[in-house]
């Protein structure tokens, strides 16, 4: 994943108008030659905002792309909520928790803990 590549896009999406016309004009073709997994492709082009939130990307720059979608800002925020619950804390940038090893490493210690009887002490 490049998070620096998805942010750039919606960077500069959010800035330029012949960005935004190709944006509108064909979502995928507006992304070609970016160096983007097809999971980041498809966050851009739905808008996905809890997807890309879990990503790592920044929320000032994830909260222009957001309205340029017309997603009200309490929506907004439903959506970046719910992709902490979808897919978790998220994995880049700034807002990413220290230690992540992943989602499998974190569900599966999340399975630990809910395991464990208050008599077993601390996970």
């Amino acid at each position: 994943m490049s998070l620096y590549a998805v942010q750039k896009f919606l960077f500069q999406l959010n800035r330029d108008p012949a960005v935004q016309q190709a944006y509108r004009d064909d979502r995928l073709a507006s992304l070609a030659g970016l160096e983007l997994t097809d999971e980041e492709l498809d966050a851009l082009v739905e808008p996905d905002i809890g997807r890309l939130y879990h990503f790592g990307v920044n929320g000032q720059i994830l909260m222009h792309f957001a309205a340029f979608h017309g997603i009200e800002w309490s929506d907004y925020l439903a959506r970046m909520r719910e992709g902490v619950t979808t897919f978790g804390q998220p994995r880049e940038g700034v807002y990413a928790t220290t230690g992540y090893e992943g989602t499998d490493a974190h569900a599966a210690a999340l399975r630990a803990r809910s395991s464990t009887t208050p008599e077993d002490g601390p996970p």
